[in-house]
């Protein structure tokens, strides 16, 4: 999920100030038509910031379309100096706050305050009216095969499910998927059989192909036979997760052991990146260069929740010499057991069947963290200043 948007279409100004703002969660785009672009598919962005190198008709143009079309969105324009005929045109377009480029903490105030006015008429406004839902996209990822990337996803679905939410999981090992085994479902419905419908897929159409888990989950499965899998496109992919975003309260996404073009298409649209790793040198290494993967894509790093399965194994690593290999925390340890390769035989996931279960419960601590649920730690102070206002609450 991404509330808040830096465009800036100097890409020196981008490099300088693009790390500061994306440590808090803040998308940085680089020209107006990839705001365009971006805002349907994340309609909960509260705030907008536009770089002083905008062109001021384009700022102008855009803020007065949003006021109606999205009054939710705060506009903060910046500018190299603040010219009273500019700042009277900008105040009539209904951009909230007008900045120089220079005044750093003149920022922070007026995007705290834009946040805070779009929170408060975002408490109005679900008072009065029902807002539609938007699933957050989690895409489960280990760029090593064995690692238990659909074990996790496929118990992952069904937690989130379980809590009367709304669950497209998508199987985007085109080759090789295994999430109809792990729901023990048929594959007669797969994503193949939306192929015809490519550039007008609606959700009548997606809900034609996708099966449906006695949990509640629904599940897109990947083709049974490899060679269809390469009919799969990534413009495809964006096009599903664009129809299943509306429909659904989430999207998980289970991959293959490989970045293809549909995996970037999926990463690309994610609110959550789950990678995997278990206690063994070749899963480090490969969680190490999926994070530094992640870093030369900027996907935020408070969006990532590293999962250490089987964190209980012996193998001489210790959490802690896991942790400082990959150069990350962990969000998630889940413990081994020959539960589940018992419940993968079965096709019966552990969450489904024994919620009380270790691993049930490792799943289930997941699941909050995607739906937010889960109770927050102290947070550090923040760019904007919104987790220094939080705490003191």
């Amino acid at each position: 999920m991404t509330l808040y948007v830096y465009v800036e279409p100097d890409a020196a100004r981008r490099a300088e100030v693009g790390p500061a703002f994306r440590e808090v969660g803040c998308t940085m785009l680089a020209s107006m038509a990839d705001l365009e672009a971006h805002l349907p598919r994340y309609p909960e962005t509260i705030l907008v910031i536009l770089g002083a190198t905008v062109d001021l008709g384009e700022a102008l143009m855009f803020t007065a379309y949003q006021r109606l079309q999205r009054p939710l969105i705060g506009v903060v324009l910046i500018r190299r100096t603040l010219d009273p005929p500019v700042v009277l045109d900008c105040l009539r377009s209904g951009v909230r706050e007008i900045v120089e480029e220079s005044d750093n903490d003149g920022l922070r105030a007026a995007t705290i305050r834009s946040v805070d006015l779009s929170k408060a008429l975002s408490s109005t406004l679900r008072g009065t009216t029902e807002q539609a839902p938007y699933a957050r996209v989690i895409t489960v990822f280990a760029g090593k095969g064995g690692c238990g990337r659909s074990t996790v996803a496929a118990n992952l679905a069904v937690a989130l499910a379980g809590g009367g939410r709304r669950v497209l999981i998508i199987d985007l090992d085109l080759q090789f998927g295994d999430v109809a085994i792990m729901l023990r479902l048929s594959p007669e419905r797969n994503i193949t059989g939306g192929l015809s419908m490519s550039g007008r897929l609606d959700e009548p159409g997606l809900r034609s192909i996708v099966a449906s888990h006695r949990t509640g989950l629904d599940a897109l499965l990947a083709p049974p036979s490899p060679a269809e899998g390469e009919r799969i496109s990534r413009e495809f992919v964006v096009e599903i997760l664009d129809v299943a975003r509306p429909a659904y309260d989430f999207v998980v996404v289970d991959t293959p052991a490989v970045v293809t073009d549909q995996v970037l298409a999926a990463l690309d649209m994610s609110d959550w990146f789950v990678p995997i790793v278990t206690p063994d040198l070749p899963a480090l290494k490969s969680v190490r260069l999926t994070s530094e993967m992640f870093d030369l894509l900027d996907y935020p790093k408070d969006r990532r929740l590293l999962v250490f399965n089987r964190a209980n194994t012996e193998v001489g690593l210790s959490t802690a010499d896991v942790e400082a290999a990959v150069g990350m925390p962990f969000a998630v340890q889940v413990p081994s057991s020959r539960d589940v390769p018992v419940s993968v035989n079965q096709g019966e996931p552990l969450t489904m069947t024994d919620p009380l279960h270790p691993v049930s419960r490792a799943i289930r601590q997941l699941a909050d963290r995607c739906a937010g649920i889960e109770t927050p730690v102290a947070r550090r102070r923040s760019l904007f200043g919104f987790g220094r206002r939080k705490d003191r609450r």
